[in-house]
């Protein structure tokens, strides 16, 4: 059960011992104190959290947790006053519909054993509940032809490594409070982007991230084809943003879906068969790649879905970064930073 109280700054609680393990990073043979970690929760201004709902589940000691839920309009805002006021030594970032598998706080937990590391994180799987569309979608994106390099953020995929933003999502990662602070946060002018942003900051500096793949929880798809488009145009938005703000962390690879959008468009208007090989090429990738996705789903329809899937997630991240481009050639800047309505604590103890 998940008691609400009104805190102020509470007064630190003694370490618990308790004796975890890591299967795959090697088994941990001395108890360990229970690190103390805040969960951070940005929501929209009387928005419902439903991942409050699955903390009450999780196999952690509620004296040495809590969760603070921002509200306001500006997510990067949000978690960077609420990360000043947390407690915990571990800053634990969710959305607010992200479902905490009951054993994920251990996982990451056992790894902050490593006093080198500065963050872990896993993927957001998405939940078997979902609808048919919502699963298309999880599908197309933690495909090598959908998501492509950042693909481990919506499945487990490979063993427990270093992370980088391709691998991590900040729907379900955690730092380092020390870590987080001394680099001065998320930049409040990128959304979204913010954790890669700060990602590619840190480990540039030599900070240790690790992607565990045991650490996932569950997170459902956007409810509507239409959700989804504006969710990879926002993507593609995102990523131009970031590349004005950091040119060094700009990859060719970034330019591609919008490369294939210009290409589309010229199919409008150049009648040439050499011309048309490209899209011959991607329509067979398409199905090749959607006959994997229906043999994973183990559901025929959507070798006939995914096409159409694929196609969206790469001509809709396309537009959105050719529109961040245009946004900064006409003069426009990123995210302003908004006020945070208010802060909420709420403190996640077990009745007993």
């Amino acid at each position: 059960m998940i008691i609400y109280r009104n805190l102020s700054n509470a007064p630190s609680c003694p370490p618990l011992k308790i004796r975890v393990g890591s299967e795959a990073g090697g088994v941990m043979k001395r108890s360990m104190d229970f690190p103390f970690i805040s969960v951070i929760i940005p929501v929209k201004p009387g928005g419902y959290v439903r991942a409050l709902e699955a903390l009450k589940d999780v196999d952690y000691p509620g004296e040495r947790l809590e969760a603070l839920v921002a509200e306001g309009r500006q997510p990067s805002v949000q978690r960077n006053r609420a990360a000043k006021e947390a407690k915990g030594e571990i800053l634990y970032f969710l959305d607010d519909d992200s479902l905490a598998t009951p054993g994920l706080f251990r996982t990451v937990a056992a790894r902050y054993a490593d006093p080198s590391v500065a963050g872990v994180g896993g993927p957001i799987i998405t939940p078997p509940s979902d609808g048919f569309l919502r699963k298309g979608f999880g599908l197309a994106l933690s495909s090598p032809f959908g998501g492509s390099t950042i693909r481990a953020r919506y499945k487990k995929l490979g063993a427990e490594r270093r992370g980088t933003e391709n691998e991590l999502i900040l729907a379900n990662l955690s730092f380092r409070k020390s870590a987080f602070l001394n680099a001065g946060g998320f930049n409040e002018n990128l959304y979204p982007n913010e954790e890669n942003e700060l990602l590619n900051r840190l480990v540039s500096e030599g900070r240790i991230f690790l992607y565990v793949p045991d650490a996932w929880l569950y997170r459902s798809q956007r409810p509507s084809f239409r959700a989804y488009l504006r969710q990879v145009f926002t993507y593609g938005r995102g990523r131009m943003d970031q590349n004005y703000q950091h040119p060094e962390g700009f990859k060719p690879l970034h330019m591609a879906p919008s490369l294939f959008l210009i290409y589309c468009l010229g199919l409008l208007a150049v009648w040439n068969p050499v011309y048309f090989i490209p899209a011959l090429l991607y329509i067979i990738l398409c199905l090749i790649f959607s006959l994997a996705a229906a043999l994973e789903a183990k559901n025929p329809l959507y070798f006939f879905v995914m096409p159409f899937l694929f196609a969206a997630l790469h001509l809709g991240y396309g537009a959105g970064f050719v529109w961040g481009a245009v946004k900064k050639f006409a003069g426009k800047g990123g995210a302003r930073p908004d006020v945070m309505y208010s802060l909420r604590r709420v403190e996640l103890r077990k009745q007993t």
